[in-house]
């Protein structure tokens, strides 16, 4: 069964800040954040652009354009998973 789509102004706070916090993670694939949030790359893109300073979107936006490790598809297909192992480990995403 596929999660229903979210939009960005109906994220919970602590759902918004989650997905900044994917989008600002250099290891983490845009796709991730589609599965667990239902939100699709340009939906993020805005939000990022709604919920951050311009000066900070601008960087943000222009450190993932075309990263590997932001997109699945360009990623290496040894990489599985969208964390560092030795990153701090998520009690609870919920």
């Amino acid at each position: 069964m596929q999660k229903p789509t979210k939009t960005p102004t109906s994220l919970n706070a602590q759902d918004l800040s989650r997905v900044i916090e994917m989008a600002w993670e250099d290891r983490t694939p845009f796709e991730a954040i589609q599965s667990l949030y239902g939100l699709s790359e340009p939906e993020v893109i805005a939000l990022m652009r709604q919920n951050i300073k311009r000066k900070t979107f601008n960087n943000w936006r222009a450190r993932v354009s075309g990263r590997k490790s932001k997109h699945a598809s360009l990623r290496n297909p040894k990489i599985l998973r969208g964390y560092c192992s030795t990153q701090y480990k998520i009690k609870r995403n919920a």
